[in-house]
């Protein structure tokens, strides 16, 4: 079998390696370069690439932009909100659906069906509900009168909780498929033999089901964590950045819209510091979490 793989490696391997080059390593290498430049999208101030060179200005500017100072805490606080209830809701169904056993099927199929909306979809669902249902029927003088839940798209601290309820409903599904396949690989006699020892529930998921599905937790988080900083569509159909709730792939579109003439290189720039953060955070999850995962 290894003498098969050894032959047929650069066969199979090639298509997707000359993919990668051409769909993701050129492009970002270009807009690297970019990021240096006075770019305005369809022409180099100076007229070439190398006479419009600015060196670290782009960088400069965008760290003393209050705007996207504002977008990348707004993106983390965010992330570090709906990354925890998103995990621990799709944990929580995916026991649900471990201890119901029958009719899991339908279950794990209504859960996963937010997931097949797009994001821009999704958003104007849920701008409507929030509009109306959560701030006239539910939440409403008329209803339980629950302020905090009325309006939730005209204020930025509001819109980052309006955000986590949508972006939840969105995930866990998924998220919980992944974790329902975790806990079927969890070997049954390890529950038999705490059980024999008296072991309580509480101690049984402590010391066995979390330690058993650290794999599942590991891609559970990476996946959660990158959609999470990468969110765009949601934001752009629930407010469009309004009353300051621009995160940051919003703000980099935005930074576009906003300047005269359009400066591609700074938002090139943002770009790049974007793909640092979002790859930092990523390696950082997965190494943690990799360390504590136990073999079966």
């Amino acid at each position: 079998m290894s003498n098969f793989y050894r032959r047929w490696f650069w066969p199979l391997a090639l298509p997707g390696l000359i993919l990668f080059v051409a769909v993701v390593l050129v492009p970002f290498l270009i807009g690297l370069l970019y990021s240096f430049t006075s770019w305005r999208g369809t022409y180099f101030v100076g007229g070439s690439v190398w006479n419009s060179f600015v060196g670290w200005d782009n960088y400069a500017r965008i760290f003393h932009s209050g705007k996207f100072l504002h977008s990348l805490v707004y993106t983390l606080e965010f992330t570090v909100i709906a990354v925890i209830i998103i995990n621990v809701i799709a944990l929580a169904l995916a026991q649900m659906l471990d201890f119901v056993g029958k009719r899991v099927g339908l279950f794990r199929t209504v859960f996963f069906l937010p997931n097949l909306l797009g994001g821009l979809a999704l958003g104007f669902i849920w701008q409507f509900i929030f509009q109306n249902v959560f701030s006239k029927i539910l939440f409403g003088p008329s209803g339980l009168h629950i302020p905090f839940l009325m309006n939730m798209t005209q204020d930025a601290t509001k819109n980052l909780f309006a955000l986590v309820i949508m972006v939840t409903w969105q995930m866990a599904g998924y998220m919980m498929i992944i974790y329902v396949a975790g806990l079927n690989n969890i070997p049954k006699d390890l529950y038999e033999a705490s059980a024999i020892d008296g072991a309580s529930g509480v101690k049984r998921f402590r010391f066995i089901t979390l330690p058993m599905l650290m794999p599942s937790i590991t891609i559970v988080l990476f996946l959660s964590l990158a959609n999470c900083l990468k969110l765009l569509d949601q934001n752009v159909a629930l407010t469009n950045g309004a009353f300051n709730t621009s995160m940051l792939s919003l703000q980099i579109l935005r930074t576009v819209r906003f300047t005269q003439p359009p400066d591609y290189g700074q938002a090139q720039a943002q770009a790049v510091v974007f793909f640092v953060l979002v790859a930092v955070i990523g390696l950082i999850q997965v190494y943690i979490t990799k360390k504590r995962e136990v073999e079966a």
